[in-house]
C-alpha cells in the first residue's frame, strides 16, 4: 500500500495523564513550603503529540490511551473539544496515570511519574479498524516500558508495518529508557521508520555525545531520525548523515517547557502527511515546539 492509499490520518498510541504544574519561582525548599503556582491539566506525551497535530493542520487525529474511570470523562471531552478522535479505554481498577512537573524559574521541568492505567493499555483495546485511512502511526514510548502495554503498542507497530503505513516512535523518557537498555528498546522498535529522541535519549541509546552523532548513527537502525535539542531546535539524519540541522525559533518569555517535545513532534509529523520533506517538517515541529514553551503545560490553548 502507498502512502497515499494508507490516508493522510494520524493514529497516536499512546498515554493520557492528569499533569499536576507546579511553577516555583525560587529553588525548592527542603522540609518547608515553597510559594508556587499550581494548576491541573489534562496531559500525556501521546494525547498532546495528538493535539498539536491538529493544532498544526493535520485533519484526521486519533489517539488509543487508557484512562482511570475516575477521570476518563473528563479526559474524553478535553481531547474532543481539541480536535482529537479519542479511543480511550476506561480502567475501573487504577486511576489514570498521574504526573507532578515541577517548573523552576527557568521554565525547565522535572517529572514525578505515576504510571496507573497507562501502562495497562492491552491487545484487546487495540483493534486494526483504527487504522483505516491512516497514514502514520506513532507510538509513544512510555508503553515500551511495561509488558502489558508494550505487547498492546507491538501489535499497532506490527499491523501498520502489514499495512504499509509508516510508524514513528517517541522514545519519552531517558530515565526510564536507561531502566529499559538501549537495546532492548531498539529491538522493541525495529520496524519503524522514524525515531524521534531528544538529545538525552539519543546519546544514551547510542553512547555518542555529541547529538548529530547520535542522530546520524541512529539513522544506520532507522530510515529517519528526528534528534530534538530543545532551545537550539533539531537535527535530521538519514541512511547514517546528518541531512538538515534546524534552529528553534527565539521564546522572549518562556513559561513552561512541558509538553514542548511532544508539541515539535505533533507539527513534525502534520507537517510530514501534509507532503513536507524531513528538514521542513522539522521547522515546523520547532515553530510548535517554541509555542508549546509559551504556555503552561503540554497542549495547546483552546481557541
Amino acid at each position: 500500500m502507498s502512502r497515499a492509499e494508507a490516508g493522510r490520518g494520524l493514529l497516536v498510541v499512546g498515554d493520557v495523564v492528569t499533569d499536576v504544574v507546579a511553577r516555583h519561582g525560587a529553588a525548592l525548599a527542603h522540609g518547608t513550603d515553597t510559594k508556587a503556582r499550581i494548576r491541573t491539566l489534562p496531559g500525556g506525551a501521546g494525547a498532546n503529540v495528538a493535539c498539536w497535530a491538529v493544532r498544526s493542520g493535520c485533519p484526521d487525529v486519533r489517539l488509543l490511551a487508557r484512562a482511570g474511570a475516575e477521570s476518563a470523562g473528563w479526559h474524553r471531552e478535553a481531547l474532543e473539544v481539541a480536535g482529537v478522535r479519542a479511543f480511550l479505554s476506561v480502567d475501573d481498577e487504577v486511576p489514570t496515570a498521574t504526573v507532578i512537573a515541577l517548573v523552576d524559574a527557568a521554565a525547565e521541568r522535572t517529572f514525578l511519574t505515576d504510571g496507573g492505567a497507562v501502562l495497562r493499555l492491552g491487545v484487546e483495546d487495540f483493534a486494526p479498524t483504527m487504522l483505516d485511512g491512516v497514514g502514520h502511526l506513532h507510538l509513544s514510548g512510555y508503553l515500551l516500558f511495561a509488558a502489558v502495554s508494550r505487547a498492546a503498542a507491538l501489535l499497532a507497530l506490527r499491523t501498520a508495518v502489514e499495512r504499509g503505513i509508516l510508524v514513528s516512535v517517541d522514545p519519552a523518557s531517558a530515565g526510564f529508557l536507561g531502566e529499559l537498555g538501549p537495546k532492548r528498546f531498539l529491538e522493541f522498535a525495529e520496524g519503524a521508520e522514524l525515531l524521534l529522541p531528544n538529545a538525552d535519549e539519543a546519546r544514551l541509546l547510542t553512547g555518542l555525545p555529541e547529538p548529530g552523532a547520535a542522530a546520524a548513527e541512529l539513522s544506520r537502525w532507522f530510515p529517519r531520525v528526528v534528534v530534538t535539542l530543545g532551545s537550539r531546535g533539531a537535527v535530521v539524519a538519514a541512511e547514517g548523515e546528518v541531512i538538515g540541522r534546524v534552529p528553534a525559533p527565539p521564546v522572549p518569555d518562556p513559561v513552561d517547557s512541558t509538553g514542548a517535545g511532544d508539541a515539535f513532534t505533533g507539527g513534525f509529523l502534520a507537517a510530514l502527511l501534509a507532503g513536507a520533506d524531513e528538514v521542513t517538517a522539522a521547522a515546523e515541529g520547532c515553530r510548535a515546539g517554541a509555542a508549546a514553551v509559551a504556555t503552561v503545560g503540554g497542549r495547546p490553548p483552546v481557541r
